[in-house]
């Protein structure tokens, strides 16, 4: 990819913008293959990030700090993703037996099944997307985007 011509710019970027741009460029190219792989599914990489982080409670509730503690991307609009869950009936929300003062919050047994089918399709997208990397190419690109 070269970044010049996709900025459409004859001036040769210095090389810490250059990463720094080439970064944004991958991560917005990554989002937009992984937005288009859910399209299906009318579920947003967020809404995705929640089921995930909810099965992987094992059928232990989570709360919504919980929730946000462990989201990919860090946002504060946590509450607005769980009540569109919760329309589609992917997860629910009770008040806690132990602390009223709580909400617990799971996957219900329709949001397992719809995220078994997402995982294919996500399994699918993922490898498309690194494909052309070899095994230790990943491990070196992981250990350079570990230094971020």
């Amino acid at each position: 990819m070269n970044i010049e011509k996709i900025l459409k710019t004859d001036k040769e970027i210095p090389i810490d913008k250059r990463t720094i741009v080439h970064v944004i460029l991958v991560s917005h190219k990554l989002n937009e293959v992984i937005s288009q792989a859910l399209k299906p599914y009318d579920i947003s990489i967020q809404q995705f990030n929640v089921l995930r982080i909810l099965r992987g409670q094992n059928g232990k509730p989570a709360n919504l700090g919980t929730i946000n503690e462990r989201m990919v991307t860090k946002m504060s609009n946590t509450t607005r993703l769980v009540d569109k869950l919760i329309a589609k009936n992917y997860v629910e929300r009770k008040i806690c037996e132990a602390n009223r003062r709580k909400i617990d919050i799971s996957i219900t047994n329709n949001g397992k099944k719809e995220l078994e089918k997402i995982d294919i399709t996500m399994a699918e997208a993922e490898k498309k997307l690194v494909e052309k990397f070899s095994k230790k190419e990943l491990e070196t690109l992981n250990q350079l985007l570990d230094k971020f």
